[in-house]
């Protein structure tokens, strides 16, 4: 038996076919692996894996930053909202008050107008009352004092009015005006005549204290005494001038034509 083995594996190692084992070749797959470079392309792909499993936390640090910008944009976008939420408020609210202005101001337009109408009635009104007034100015005072016989005198001696006129003259009163300036200046006197015909025919009389410390004159309350003050220099350019120029109360006549000046007379506007 030993020796037919003997023979056989002779046989084995001159025969080309044997099915003999060899042992591994270079060309063998496991060799391959083992000793043959990997491409290019191989170990770009390997690298990229590798720092890709190494550096997870820069990935999920880039995804936490993502997620805080977007929360942020998305809080933005809420906030500019409520922003334009208060904004279309405020722009309604001011319209309203726009709206409101406005109406007050028409309103207080209109009590103005309304003031300025109410003031000038009053003005007319208490001219009105003194239509039938005169005031003497430069009368000395008498002891006693009465005023009225003294108003009558006057007539007679300074304004030469015949005496049995100055006898018809009746005045509902006659008083002088008290002062609490002490001067020596006598205080003028107002009479109220009963008869506005003989209140004309008294002031008419007038132009015969031209160069007398005397005087006569309408009552008018204040404020028109100082639309008058005004309107008493123009009339007197107008006069020199050559042209007819008259006063009305608180109005102005030149040639017949009403003198107008926003500056000069504001209250004919």
């Amino acid at each position: 038996m030993n020796r037919d083995k003997t023979d056989h594996n002779k046989t084995n190692k001159g025969n080309p076919n044997s099915k003999t084992p060899r042992p591994n070749s270079p060309s063998s797959p496991s060799m391959l692996s083992s000793a043959s470079p990997k491409p290019p392309c191989c170990t770009e792909v390997s690298d990229i894996l590798l720092s890709i499993e190494n550096k997870p936390s820069g990935l999920d640090q880039r995804i936490a930053l993502m997620e805080v910008i977007h929360k942020d944009i998305q809080e933005l976008r809420h906030s500019l909202e409520f922003s334009q939420e208060q904004i279309d408020t405020l722009t309604k609210e001011n319209n309203f008050l726009k709206d409101s202005v406005h109406t007050l101001a028409n309103q207080l337009t209109s009590v103005i107008t309304e003031n300025k109408n109410m003031k000038e009635l009053i003005l007319d009104l208490q001219t009105r009352s003194m239509r039938d007034n005169l005031v003497f100015t430069g009368i000395p005072h008498q002891t006693p004092d009465d005023p009225e016989k003294l108003v009558k005198d006057f007539m007679t001696k300074q304004l030469k009015i015949p005496a049995e006129t100055v006898q018809t003259i009746t005045f509902h009163h006659v008083h002088r005006i008290r002062s609490q300036n002490n001067n020596s200046r006598p205080q003028p006197i107002i009479a109220k005549f009963e008869h506005y015909k003989h209140k004309e025919l008294v002031q008419k009389q007038g132009r015969q204290l031209k160069g007398t410390n005397y005087g006569l004159n309408e009552q008018y309350p204040k404020d028109i005494l100082l639309r008058r003050k005004q309107l008493f220099p123009i009339h007197k350019q107008k006069i020199n001038e050559g042209k007819k120029a008259i006063i009305i109360v608180d109005k102005l006549y030149i040639d017949g034509q009403l003198y107008r000046d926003k500056d000069i007379t504001p209250w004919l506007f």
